[in-house]
């Protein structure tokens, strides 16, 4: 970050989490909840995931406060508490979820232009891949030579994707219909042959883990905040803001349409929503919101995503090619596998069905392993007492939210389920590769006597993925 941004306001920062969490998520909530919940089964999720990432936020918070040393990224918390290798780990599973992220948008984006343009189907054709393809080098090149997302910008982007989901909610409002309403909640609570109510709640934690991707924002950025504390007021106004909005786009739309249509409208469902409650209009209202947001989100995450990997290197749990910049002080080899691995990806969507949901769940149990680190992290240190004076009330307090953090997190691993633990692992293990580089140029041990359990863990589970997904048994 130059000299210019360096100290950055608490709206700026604020800025940062609403723009890091509103991405294309929030447009396909409608339909994606509707596959999966009713109306109570969906705010019970929203309450749960609201609570339990809020304590998280406020983990990221006073870890920021208490360890300011450990700026290098999330990952940085798993390897001061837990060792290098599964800070090795957090580090790969963020950045593989910042990739993932990223060929979501280009599969929503090339969706909602699939609409008026049939040959790019649901964003997952040939011609959708072609075109992605095109626009993700051509971004790529301008990167390399020094494009940068100012945190200005970022503000202005922000509003920009705020506004339509703003319109979206006071229509839907004036549009809900208490019979319609009525009926989905009464489909919901009688099980609408999506289970109980717990199993609908469980289907619907990983969605919400996806749209809250980014809460970080603020505290990522903590070194560069003009003061310490504008980094914990503008983590909780983002959270709150990005919170309501999800909330209410989720939940009006069940008073707009009943919960079958909603699960079976194509993406972006926040622009069939609208359309059934205002006409045609409004389905281009959300559409040019979407790519607003999706442009915005994509330069965002693009660069966090070879930043990830900058930092890794220069924590020594990355190989040290990739913590190298060049002469306009981007980290070239960084954005380079960065990119190479969305592409792999975006050629994977053509033999995928239901990409953007598998996507965006894959996205979410890559982020689960960094978030669960964090958490225990926040959690050790509390109970040791490290950094605090006694037993204080702010240690009570602090201890209270990583308590909760941590068994959030854990219950989220949970309602991940093991699918997507081991397709998880099909990219935790080869990508070992890069730690094992990385310990070697370091002439150090490669691996703990604890460490050697949890690589036998992460291969035989890459093998069950790799037998599951040969076998076109994924939905184990």
């Amino acid at each position: 970050m130059s000299g210019e941004t360096a100290k950055l306001s608490r709206m700026a920062l604020a800025a940062m989490v609403v723009g890091s969490m509103v991405g294309a998520g929030i447009f396909s909530l409608p339909s994606v909840f509707a596959r999966n919940t009713g109306p109570v089964g969906g705010l019970v999720a929203w309450a749960i995931a609201g609570t339990g990432m809020l304590t998280l936020a406020m983990v990221f918070q006073f870890l920021s406060r208490r360890r300011p040393d450990l700026d290098a990224g999330i990952f940085a918390y798993a390897k001061a508490g837990f060792g290098l290798y599964l800070g090795f780990l957090a580090a790969l599973g963020y950045w593989t979820a910042a990739c993932l992220g990223n060929v979501s948008y280009f599969v929503i984006f090339k969706g909602t232009l699939g609409a008026v343009l049939p040959f790019f189907g649901d964003g997952d054709t040939v011609a959708a891949v072609l075109v992605s393809s095109v626009l993700l080098w051509s971004t790529h090149f301008l990167i390399l030579r020094g494009i940068r997302q100012a945190a200005g910008m970022n503000t202005v982007v922000t509003i920009a994707k705020v506004v339509p989901i703003a319109i979206f909610i006071v229509f839907a409002a004036f549009a809900v219909d208490l019979d319609v309403l009525r009926a989905n909640i009464a489909e919901g609570l009688s099980g609408g042959g999506k289970g109980s109510l717990f199993e609908q709640v469980r289907n619907t934690m990983l969605v919400t883990v996806f749209v809250f991707l980014g809460v970080e924002g603020a505290s990522v950025y903590s070194r560069y905040a003009k003061r310490r504390e504008d980094v914990a007021v503008a983590t909780i106004v983002g959270f709150l803001l990005v919170l309501a909005l999800l909330v209410l786009v989720t939940m009006l739309s069940y008073g707009v349409l009943p919960r079958a249509e909603l699960a079976s409208l194509r993406n972006p469902s926040m622009a069939g929503v609208l359309r059934a409650a205002v006409g045609p209009w409004g389905s281009m209202l959300v559409s040019v919101g979407l790519m607003v947001s999706v442009a915005g989100a994509y330069l965002a995450w693009i660069l966090l995503a070879a930043e990830v990997l900058r930092a890794a290197a220069g924590a020594g749990i990355m190989p040290s090619f990739l913590g190298r910049e060049n002469r306009h002080g981007v980290p070239a080899a960084a954005l380079w596998l960065s990119n190479g691995i969305v592409q792999l990806f975006l050629i994977v969507t053509l033999f995928t069905e239901d990409t953007f949901v598998l996507l965006k769940n894959m996205a979410s149990s890559m982020s689960l392993i960094p978030y669960f680190f964090v958490a225990a992290f926040g959690l050790m240190l509390a109970v040791r007492g490290e950094t605090y004076d006694g037993w204080s009330r702010r240690r009570k307090i602090e201890l209270g939210l990583a308590v909760a953090a941590t068994v959030y997190a854990a219950g989220l691993v949970y309602a991940g389920g093991f699918r997507y633990f081991v397709l998880s692992c099909v990219i935790y293990a080869p990508g070992t590769i890069l730690f094992l580089i990385s310990r070697r140029e370091q002439r150090g041990n490669i691996f703990a006597p604890y460490e050697w359990p949890i690589l036998l863990l992460v291969l035989v589970s890459c093998g069950i993925g790799v037998w599951a997904i040969s076998t076109g048994n994924t939905a184990f």
